[in-house]
C-alpha cells in the first residue's frame, strides 16, 4: 500500500546525483553537498560562515532549581560577525541525578518557564535542557523585518536578494553557536547525545540546523509542515502563496518566491532536508488535526527519506503497511514518526514521546549517590 502511494507522489530522487548517477556510501558526501546547495539556493538561503572566535560567560547560576533537582545557568555567548561582536543569551538546565545527561537543544519562541517547555518534566526524565529563543537571534515580526539581531549583524537590514539567508537560516545558525559553546565549555553533559528540537517554523529551523550541524545526534521536528518535514509536491497543506499572504516568506530566501504556483517544479524537496540527517536519529511528530502542516505529507516524506538510513546500514522508519493512525509511535528504527490527536501545538505528550524514544537510543546512567540537596532556608 505505502509503496504504491509513494510511487504516485513521484518525489524527487534522493539517491541519485545531479548528473543521474547512483549514490553510494562512498559518494554520499558529494550528494550531501548537492542537496545542501539546492536548499540554500532556493529555500533557506546561504548559511553565514562560522565565527572564527566564540566564547561565553555565565552571568547567573542557580544551584537548586525545581525543588533542588537541577542547576540553571544563564549564559551569554559572544562571537564575531561581519558587522561586529554579537552577544547571544541562552539558558541551560542540568539535572543532578544523571551522570553526563543527554541534552535537548530547544529552539524556542519564548524563554522558560513556558507552556511549551515543561522544564521539570524534562529534568525528571534525566535530560539537560538548553533553551535559546528566537527574539535573541533575530525578531519574529513578519514582513521581512531584518533590522535587528543577526539580520542587522549580517547586513540584511539593507535588503535581501536571491539566496541571502532567511530567518530559519539565521535561527539555525544561532542554535549551532549554542552547540559550539556546549562542546567547548561543558564537561558535565553528554555533547555527543544532543537532540535539537523545535515546533512549527522552529521545527523547520531544527531540521535545517541538524541537517548542517553533524555534531547534533538527533533532530526533532514537531508539526513543521511545509518547508520542514512535509514535501510540497502534491501537498494539501500550506503553499508559497500562504506564506506571502501572512507575510512570513521571510523565513526563507527571496528565491523561494520563484516557485509560487509552481510547487511541483522545484529542483529540490523536503525529503532532501530529512535525508541530510542520516545516519543520525530523526524524529518527526505530527498532529491529526493540523491541516496546515498536512500530517499525511509529513509521514510520507519521512518514509521516503528513510531509505538513506538503509544506505548507511541503519534502520529507517519501520511501520505497518498503512497510513498512521492517532496514537501511532514507530520506535524500532533510527527514524521515528508519531501521530497524536488534536491541533498545532508542542504538547507534553510530544515531549514524553521524544524522551521515551531517546531513552531507547541514548540510554542514561543514574548516579548511585544522588540525593536531593538539603537547603537551610533559615540560615
Amino acid at each position: 500500500m505505502l509503496e504504491e502511494i509513494l510511487k504516485k507522489k513521484e518525489y524527487l530522487p534522493i539517491l541519485k546525483m545531479n548528473d543521474g548517477s547512483e549514490v553510494t556510501l562512498e559518494n554520499f558526501k558529494e550528494r550531501r553537498k548537492e542537496m545542501i546547495e539546492l536548499l540554500e539556493k532556493y529555500s533557506y538561503g546561504r548559511t553565514p560562515e562560522q565565527p572564527s572566535k566564540l566564547w561565553g560567560e555565565v552571568v547567573l547560576k542557580q544551584e537548586n532549581t525545581y525543588c533542588g533537582k537541577a542547576y540553571c545557568e544563564k549564559i551569554e555567548i559572544s562571537f564575531e560577525t561581519s558587522y561586529g561582536l554579537f552577544k547571544l543569551p541562552f539558558e541551560l538546565y542540568v539535572p543532578y541525578r544523571v551522570v553526563n545527561p543527554s541534552v535537548f537543544l530547544h529552539i524556542a519562541f519564548r524563554p522558560a518557564p513556558d507552556r511549551f517547555i515543561p522544564v521539570e518534566e524534562i529534568i525528571d526524565g534525566g535530560y539537560a535542557l538548553a533553551v535559546v529563543t528566537i527574539p535573541d537571534m533575530v525578531n519574529d515580526n513578519g514582513n521581512c523585518d531584518f533590522s535587528d539581531g543577526l539580520g542587522k549583524y549580517f547586513g540584511l537590514d539593507k535588503g535581501r536578494k536571491g539566496d541571502d539567508p532567511g530567518k530559519v537560516s539565521l535561527w539555525a545558525y544561532g542554535a549551532s553557536r549554542v552547540m559550539d559553546y556546549l562542546v567547548k565549555y561543558k564537561d558535565d553533559i553528554d555533547t555527543k547525545s544532543v537532540a535539537v528540537i523545535g515546533h512549527s517554523r522552529l521545527g523547520k529551523t531544527a531540521l535545517w540546523c541538524g541537517a548542517q550541524d553533524e555534531r547534533i545526534s538527533a533532530v526533532i521536528s514537531n508539526n513543521s509542515g511545509y518547508g520542514g518535514a512535509c514535501s510540497s509536491k502534491d501537498s494539501h497543506g500550506e503553499k508559497i502563496e500562504d506564506f506571502i499572504r501572512i507575510k512570513s516568506w521571510e523565513l526563507f530566501c527571496e528565491n523561494f518566491l520563484l516557485f509560487k504556483d509552481k510547487e511541483n517544479e522545484k529542483p529540490y524537496d523536503q525529503a532532501f532536508l530529512l535525508a541530510l540527517v542520516a545516519p543520525r536519529l530523526l524524529l518527526v511528530g505530527s498532529a491529526s488535526r493540523d491541516i496546515g502542516a498536512y500530517p499525511e505529507g509529513e509521514f510520507l516524506t519521512t518514509l521516503y527519506a528513510s531509505k538513506v538510513w538503509e544506505l548507511f546500514g541503519k534502520k529507517g522508519l519501520i511501520c505497518p503497511d498503512r497510513l498512521p493512525e492517532v496514537g501511532d509511535n514507530f520506535v524500532e528504527g533510527d527514524v521515528n514518526y508519531h501521530l497524536r490527536d488534536d491541533l498545532h501545538f508542542l504538547s507534553r505528550e510530544d515531549w514524553q514521546v521524544y524522551m521515551g524514544y531517546l531513552d531507547l537510543k541514548f540510554g542514561k546512567k543514574e548516579r548511585t549517590d544522588y540525593h536531593l540537596p538539603i537547603v537551610n532556608r533559615y540560615k
